[in-house]
C-alpha cells in the first residue's frame, strides 16, 4: 500500500520545513484514480501522509516550546507555519473533496465524514495567510512571556520558578513574589495589548471572508461544536454561578479563618491553611516520573505500562528551565502513535497534578492507536479533556507512599484537599475565561480597544471570582486576560475544561462506588476516538453530557463532602 507512494516512514527522513517534503504526496493522492475497491488502500495512504506531517509540526514546535531562545529552532518553527502548514491546508482541501465525493456507507467513517464536510464548507483560501499570521502573533506571546524574568535574592526566576514562592508560609515573601509577578506582566501590557488587537482583526477578517456573522460563529463551527450553542454555555455560566461561586466563596472564608486574615488577598489563596510547610513532593524530573509511575500502575497496570514507555522513549520535559515557553502540554505524534508531554515543574503538588492531567491525554493517544485512521483517532476536545481531569481523580487514592506515591496519610490529604477545593475555585474562573471571549467576538469593534477588554474582564470577575480582595491592584485583576495564553492562541477553547470537569467528577464518582469498573469504563471511552459523538463518548465513561445546576450541586456537595473527610486526617 505504502510502496505506491514510497512514504518516509520516519519524520527524520524529511525536511520538514520545505513545502517539496510533501507536495509531491499530496498530488500522487490528488491525482491518484479511484473507486470503491481502492478507497480505503487510498484513504490509508492520505492517512499516513497525514500522520507525517502532524508528527513534523508536531515536533518543530515542541522544540520551540522547549527553548524559545534558540533561532534557529524558532526559525524553523516560522519556516513551518509560513512553508508547509499553508500549502498542506489547501492541498488538503482537495483531498477532503475527493474524500466527500466516495460512495462509503461504511457505519465507522460516519463522524468522519460530517467533519470533512464541515471543515470544506468552512474553508477558504484567503484565510490560509491569515492563520500563518496569527501563528506568528503566537509566537511573539510565547516569546514574551518566555521570557519574563525578574532577580529574587540575586539568582533570575521566570515565571514558573516565582510561582514555588506563593506557596511559602510567610506571608511577606508570598507577597513580595506576587508582587514581582504582578509586575513582569505589566510591564509587557502594551506589546500584549497591541498582539491581541493585531489578533483581533485577523480573526474578524477570518470570519467575514468564511460569509459568517462573526468569530464566535467561525469558533464553534471550526471546533466541530455539533452537540451545543453559546447558549448552552450561558447556561452553564448560570449553574456556575449560582451553585459554584457560593461553594468558592465557603472556601475563601474558610482559608481566612484559618490564616487568621482580615481578608484573603491574591498572595494568600495557594499557601497550606495547616501552617505545614509547603508540600515538596520530588526533586528533579527522575524522581517525578518514578513516583507517576508507581502511581499509575496502580490505578491500572496497563495505563501504567504507557506511562513506562514514554520515559524510556523520552518523550518527557517537565522541569522548567530559563527560556522554556510557560504551561504544559500533551503533543501527539501521530506517526508513530506516541504522545509527548512537556511542563514546567518547580518541585510542588501542582506540578505532579500537572503530570497526572497530561497523562491522562497520553493515555488517550496510546487507547486509540488501533484506530485505522488518524482522524478516527481524533475526539472531540471537551472529552480529550475528560481523559486527563480524570486521571488526576482516579489517581488521587494512590498518592501516598504506602503505594509508591509522593505523601504520608496527612501530606496526601492535603494534596488531595488542594486538588478539589482547586476544582471549586477553578470552575468559576473557566465562566470568566469563556463569558470574556463570548463578549470579545461579538463586540470586536469595542474589544480593539484594549481599555474595553480590561473593563469587560473586570466586569466578570466581579460577577464570579468573590471571596479575594484586590483592593489597591484593580490594575493587575482588570488585565487578568493578559494571563491566560489560551485567549491569544486558542480563542474559545477553555469551555472544554469545565465540561469536561464536569464529566469528570462523574468518572470520580462512579469509582468511589467501583473503582475497576470505573477506570475499565474511561479506557473503553477512550478506545472509542472520534468515532462517536460528545454525548455518546460522555455516556460510554459512565457520565452524562449536561451542565445544569442539578448536576452541579449533585458534584459540589460530593466534592465538599470529601473535603471534610480528608480534613480528619490532618
Amino acid at each position: 500500500m505504502l510502496n505506491r507512494l514510497e512514504l518516509p516512514e520516519s519524520v527524520d527522513e524529511v525536511d520538514a520545513t520545505r513545502w517539496e517534503s510533501f507536495a509531491p504526496f499530496f498530488e500522487e493522492l490528488k491525482e491518484r484514480p479511484l473507486s470503491p475497491e481502492n478507497a480505503r488502500d487510498w484513504l490509508a495512504d492520505w492517512s499516513h501522509l497525514s500522520e507525517l506531517i502532524w508528527e513534523a509540526g508536531a515536533l518543530i514546535y515542541i522544540k520551540k516550546s522547549i527553548d524559545t531562545t534558540d533561532k534557529e529552532k524558532e526559525q524553523a518553527f516560522l519556516d513551518f507555519i509560513n512553508n508547509v502548514a499553508p500549502q498542506a491546508q489547501v492541498a488538503n482541501q482537495a483531498l477532503k473533496q475527493r474524500f466527500l465525493m466516495l460512495d462509503l456507507p461504511d457505519e465507522d467513517l460516519a463522524l468522519m465524514k460530517r467533519d470533512i464536510q464541515n471543515e470544506v464548507d468552512l474553508f477558504r483560501p484567503e484565510n490560509v495567510p491569515l492563520f500563518t499570521e496569527l501563528s506568528k502573533l503566537d509566537n511573539e506571546y510565547d516569546k514574551i512571556t518566555g521570557g519574563m524574568k525578574a532577580e529574587w535574592d540575586g539568582e533570575e526566576k521566570n515565571l514558573s520558578q516565582l510561582s514555588l514562592y506563593l506557596y511559602d508560609q510567610d506571608r511577606s515573601v508570598r507577597e513580595r513574589a506576587w508582587k514581582t509577578t504582578m509586575s513582569l506582566w505589566l510591564g509587557g501590557r502594551k506589546e500584549i495589548n497591541d498582539i491581541y488587537t493585531s489578533m483581533l482583526q485577523l480573526r474578524r477578517q477570518v470570519a467575514e471572508n468564511a460569509g459568517l456573522s462573526d468569530y464566535r460563529e467561525y469558533a464553534f463551527r471550526e471546533k466541530g461544536r455539533f452537540d451545543y450553542t453559546p447558549e448552552d454555555c450561558f447556561v452553564f455560566h448560570d449553574a456556575i454561578e449560582a451553585v459554584v461561586v457560593p461553594a468558592a466563596e465557603r472556601l475563601y472564608e474558610k482559608r481566612r479563618q484559618r490564616l487568621a486574615l482580615d481578608v484573603v488577598r491574591p498572595w494568600d489563596t495557594k499557601v497550606d491553611t495547616t501552617n505545614a510547610p509547603p508540600l515538596k513532593p520530588y526533586q528533579g524530573q527522575s524522581e517525578l516520573v518514578r513516583g507517576s509511575l508507581r502511581i499509575l500502575e496502580k490505578v491500572d497496570p496497563v495505563l501504567g505500562g504507557y506511562f513506562e514507555i514514554m520515559a524510556r522513549e523520552n518523550l518527557l520535559d517537565l522541569d522548567t528551565r530559563p527560556g522554556k515557553a510557560l504551561g504544559g502540554y500533551c503533543s501527539t505524534l501521530a506517526l508513530r502513535k506516541r504522545p509527548f508531554i512537556f511542563m514546567n515543574g518547580v518541585g510542588i503538588h501542582d506540578n505532579v497534578q500537572t503530570l497526572l492531567h497530561e497523562a491522562g491525554h497520553a493515555f488517550h493517544v496510546f487507547e486509540t492507536a488501533t484506530l485505522p485512521l488518524v482522524w478516527l483517532r481524533n475526539a472531540p476536545m471537551e472529552f480529550c479533556e475528560v481523559a486527563s481531569m480524570s486521571m488526576e481523580l482516579l489517581a488521587a487514592p494512590y498518592l501516598t507512599k504506602e503505594h509508591g506515591g509522593f505523601y504520608t496519610p496527612a501530606e496526601a490529604a492535603r494534596a488531595r484537599i488542594e486538588h478539589l477545593e482547586g476544582i471549586i475555585t477553578f470552575l468559576p474562573y473557566m465562566a470568566v475565561v469563556d463569558a470574556f471571549q463570548h463578549w470579545v467576538y461579538t463586540h470586536i469593534d469595542e474589544a480593539m480597544n484594549p481599555d474595553n477588554c480590561d473593563a469587560a474582564w473586570e466586569a466578570l470577575w466581579l460577577r464570579f471570582m468573590r471571596g479575594v480582595d484586590w483592593t489597591g491592584f484593580e490594575t493587575e485583576r482588570k488585565t487578568g486576560w493578559h494571563r491566560k495564553p489560551h485567549i491569544f492562541s486558542s480563542p474559545f477553547y477553555y469551555i472544554e475544561y469545565g465540561m469536561a470537569q464536569v464529566g469528570a467528577l462523574q468518572v470520580w464518582r462512579n469509582s468511589l462506588q467501583n473503582q475497576t469498573e470505573a477506570v475499565a469504563a474511561y479506557r473503553r471511552a477512550l478506545s472509542l476516538g472520534g468515532t462517536k459523538t460528545l454525548p455518546e463518548l460522555f455516556a460510554a465513561a459512565g457520565a452524562e453530557f449536561r451542565f445544569d445546576k442539578s448536576m452541579l450541586t449533585e458534584l459540589v456537595a460530593l466534592v465538599e463532602e470529601t473535603i471534610a473527610e480528608l480534613e480528619q486526617f490532618i
